[in-house]
């Protein structure tokens, strides 16, 4: 059994909590067997949004078919 991780990046404007959910939502749609996910990083970006954006890095690691 064979895993492989990519990392991606959720973002809310409510929390970092639905930022993870975003990304784990995200992984869910687009990957085959999810296996886990590591929340990594949390950030709050500021310049570039009107208000706060809340963002969450996760590595998903997800099996590899054989």
């Amino acid at each position: 059994m064979v895993h492989k991780k990519v990392t991606l990046i959720g973002k809310s404007t409510e929390s970092f909590d639905a930022a993870v959910d975003d990304a784990i939502d995200r992984a869910q749609a687009t990957l085959d067997n999810v296996h886990w996910i590591e929340v990594e990083e949390l950030g709050v970006e500021l310049a570039t949004v009107d208000d706060r954006e809340y963002q969450a890095e996760v590595e998903v690691a997800f099996q590899l078919e054989e």
